[in-house]
């Protein structure tokens, strides 16, 4: 049985990653009306991957004899200055995630809850793992200058900079 504090903060992050699937999928919607076609594949796949932590979240509460709650999601941002700033908006976007996914661990530590410490870890490592794959491609926008002719070929090649998912929890 989920201790309340836990609950609490299990479907706090539930909202959290709805949000992240919104954020994600306004960002694909502006990538791709904005010719960015592999920007909108790649950003179409995060948001996929964040509704799958927050079902993944939802599982655990319930499972765990809590319940999940699904909340109201605020409407993200949806106008982005090029595709450099967007990326940018991604990488502090995941890194408020992987202090709000530490801060869970925290509260497990503190609650003696050692279950959800323990089951939490993945999420931490997939912290690590989307910020490098991010900053990557910060890296290879920078190393493009303010060129736009080297644009098209980023676009082309960046599902190859993509992560692959971590196996399931």
């Amino acid at each position: 049985m989920l201790k309340e504090k836990i609950e609490q903060i299990l479907n706090r992050q539930v909202e959290r990653e709805a949000y992240s699937a919104n954020l994600y999928l306004a960002m694909a919607i502006w990538a791709e009306t904005n010719g960015f076609e592999g920007v909108s594949k790649w950003l179409y796949a995060q948001a996929e991957e964040e509704k799958l932590h927050m079902l993944k979240f939802i599982g655990y509460i319930n499972e765990r004899g809590g319940r999940a709650v699904m909340p109201e999601v605020k409407k993200p941002p949806f106008e982005f200055e090029s595709a450099r700033n967007l990326f940018k908006e991604v990488l502090k976007h995941e890194e408020f995630v992987s202090e709000s996914i530490n801060e869970i661990a925290g509260v497990c530590m503190e609650q003696r809850d050692f279950s959800t410490q323990n089951w939490v870890q993945w999420f931490i490592t997939e912290q690590i793992e989307e910020e490098a794959s991010v900053r990557l491609i910060i890296d290879k926008l920078s190393l493009m200058g303010e060129s736009k002719e080297h644009l098209y070929q980023f676009d082309k090649d960046i599902m190859s900079l993509r992560t692959p998912p971590t196996a399931a929890v």
